[in-house]
């Protein structure tokens, strides 16, 4: 009985130092850094049919202004359209990372990354504004910039909320200037992600001008937060957009209705 009133009092003391010890070390603060840069891109979709077209995004994006070269990003992909207002892509992804710290002989220069990609798009039908809802999911083949190492899988889940509001028109048609307004948020999942399931949350404020039926150009700031991969560390990024998006009906029969998902 004594060995038991022993061994009871041990434990409690072993509880009671520990949770002592975790009431005064308590974690690290967070630790936020900040950086900006330059992405530009340029958006595709060609109508083969009613049902089928071609989806193509590809962008150069730099870091610390438009100085040093960050990402080259390409993204194919086939779209089906379901009804009027809901489209569905899937595809592949390639990009390609330069390592922030290339001089280091460590690390590779340039990292390639290979994703497959799926995506639904919702046009909400409002007359005067546009509204999108976005639900894109990807899994990601991806390594370290250290040499040799090795790919691992992951899986990111996105969702975008995207709002056009025409400006000098009521609705939107050539030569209509518009704001673009979107914020997205961005969860990721598999293995090696141990830290933090929040990957980035981004949100963008800008205007958009229709060139014509084909062409269309956006330009505005974005701003985002995100995990670094370590506990405690985030990165808020400021960035400038410049878009271009072209639209084209391929197949002979153009239908007059204009399609209420052109580009997204």
């Amino acid at each position: 009985m004594n060995q038991l009133f022993r061994l009871f009092v041990g434990v409690l003391v072993l509880f009671a130092t520990k949770t002592y010890s975790q009431t005064n070390n308590p974690p690290p603060e967070k630790q936020i850094t900040n950086s900006n840069g330059v992405w530009l891109g340029f958006y595709t979709k060609y109508h083969f049919n009613e049902k089928w077209a071609y989806y193509g995004e590809y962008h150069v994006r730099k870091r610390n202004g438009f100085s040093e070269m960050a990402q080259l990003y390409l993204r194919f992909g086939a779209t089906y359209t379901i009804q009027k207002y809901l489209d569905f892509t899937a595809g592949i992804v390639l990009p390609f990372y330069w390592a922030p710290n290339s001089e280091d002989p460590n690390v590779d220069e340039v990292v390639p990354q290979y994703r497959l990609w799926q995506q639904a798009v919702l046009a909400t039908p409002f007359d005067h504004i546009k509204v999108f809802h976005t639900l894109r999911t990807e899994q990601r083949w991806r390594r370290d910039y250290k040499q040799d190492s090795p790919f691992e899988l992951t899986y990111r889940f996105r969702y975008k909320l995207t709002v056009y509001v025409p400006l000098n028109k009521p609705a939107f048609e050539n030569h209509t200037l518009f704001v673009s307004t979107y914020n997205e948020i961005f969860i990721q999942a598999g293995k090696s992600i141990v830290y933090n399931y929040f990957e980035d949350n981004r949100t963008f404020l800008g205007l958009g001008y229709n060139l014509s039926e084909q062409f269309q150009v956006q330009g505005g700031y974005m701003f985002t937060f995100r995990h670094k991969g370590s506990p405690y560390h985030y990165e808020q990024r400021h960035i400038i957009r410049l878009s271009l998006y072209h639209h084209m009906d391929l197949h002979l029969y153009r239908h007059r209705e204009e399609r209420p998902i052109p580009i997204h």
